[in-house]
């Protein structure tokens, strides 16, 4: 769990981001300074249908932590608003906030709260805005069971002009959340127990903060790993590990087509034989009825990243490839795709760790080199995952780095 203290002068701190992010990108970006006014950590980023960005992060308190939010358009930062803040957050590296926006102009966020005294019993909250990110809601808890376990590794898409769709992992069938031993990977035994599996979940709320729909996904899933959704020309889809009783955790994905969720199919199987979590999901990207979908893997003992792609909304997959292998691999994948075909972000360790860019196309092969966006000062967990988006026709990428003991925020912009 991330935990931070201190503060710096707004001026101040801006100064020192901004000359370590010159000092630290390279020529494939430029530094984009962003708006936290404090150490603030697991930042992330999604596009509303107007165009602009939203920026989410966490910032600690006196007395707890607060989600910050703040949009970007035209060069631009608007007034960074408090979406919520509380003593009774569950703040991890690899579980964080994101935000969404329907095409009536309702910006949503979530992030997660504790239920009661297990380590990892906490809920999926939701809160909406309806005048641009200026004035937010109460949280909406977005399951209905009130057990004290795991609920988490939410993502969030436009369902209608209207209404917001959300896929969780739902542990109501675990034990309480005391079993979980860390987020670094979750103890299991030698057979899984199906009958108490992490499940999928997804459900939707209209503007008034309504449920007005749910579903069983999946009723086994890896316990930790990062979900993902996006839109194609068919409807909705969701991607996730997978966990079979015999401890397989490959990558699956759901599709949403003529009014109903279809049974999960495999992306393209690796046979990864995990008896733990490890807590490094997949991420999906479309373009039309263009589906690239990527993820980290270690089958064979060998850390990879893998990509695969789908030229009709996911229905079939006709090319996969391993892009990177080695020890120095992290994954923490993220995709985002245009025309031309597809972004790929992800995260490798060695003296140091980087951030690493690439495009692909449909084939998977490579548009231009692979680029070290940037070196970090952090290692290991601290820094989380990095988050990236498309507008106007360039790459936003946002991640956590840690300065002299304490995380701070970066953002950079490449330029394809």
């Amino acid at each position: 769990m991330t935990r931070y203290h201190g503060g710096m002068k707004p001026h101040r701190l801006l100064l020192v981001m901004f000359g370590l992010l010159a000092s630290l990108i390279c020529e494939a970006a430029q530094p984009w300074p962003l708006p936290a006014s404090q150490p603030a950590a697991q930042p992330s980023l999604s596009k509303s249908p107007d165009g602009q960005l939203n920026l989410s992060w966490i910032e600690r308190t006196d007395s707890g932590h607060r989600l910050q939010f703040a949009r970007y358009h035209q060069g631009r930062w608007t007034a960074t608003q408090t979406i919520a803040q509380g003593n009774n957050w569950f703040v991890n590296w690899a579980d964080f906030p994101s935000t969404s926006a329907t095409a009536d102009g309702t910006l949503w966020a979530h992030n997660l709260v504790k239920r009661g005294k297990g380590s990892y019993a906490y809920d999926v909250v939701l809160y909406r805005s309806s005048d641009g990110g200026k004035h937010w809601s109460k949280p909406m808890t977005v399951h209905d069971d009130r057990t004290e376990s795991e609920h988490g590794f939410a993502t969030l898409w436009p369902w209608s002009k209207n209404e917001i769709a959300i896929a969780w992992l739902d542990g109501r069938h675990t034990a309480t959340g005391n079993d979980h031993s860390q987020h670094d990977a979750h103890s299991a035994t030698k057979k899984a127990d199906m009958n108490k599996a992490m499940t999928l979940r997804a459900a939707t709320f209209n503007r008034q903060g309504r449920k007005t729909r749910e579903w069983l996904l999946d009723s086994s899933t890896c316990d930790c790993c990062q979900t993902d959704s996006s839109l194609t020309t068919q409807g909705p889809v969701v991607i996730y590990r997978n966990r079979t009783a015999d401890e397989i955790r490959d990558i699956q994905i759901m599709r949403y087509v003529a009014g109903r969720w279809l049974a999960p199919q495999a992306v393209a199987p690796d046979n990864w034989t995990m008896p733990a979590c490890p807590v490094n999901g997949p991420a999906i990207a479309t373009q039309g009825q263009s589906l690239w979908a990527a993820w980290y893997t270690a089958a064979g003992g060998v850390p990879a990243l893998r990509m695969a792609y789908s030229g009709n909304s996911g229905e079939r997959f006709t090319h996969d490839a391993t892009l990177r292998r080695g020890a120095s691999v992290q994954g923490r994948v993220d995709l985002q795709a245009d025309q031309k075909g597809a972004w790929l972000l992800w995260t490798e360790e060695t003296e140091q760790q980087s951030l690493w860019l690439q495009p692909i196309d449909r084939r998977l092969q490579a548009r231009a080199p692979a680029a070290r966006l940037a070196t970090l000062q952090g290692r290991g967990r601290a820094t989380g995952f990095a988050r990236m988006q498309l507008a106007d026709g360039r790459v936003y990428i946002v991640w956590t780095d840690v300065v002299a003991g304490k995380p701070v925020l970066r953002g950079a912009i490449a330029a394809p």
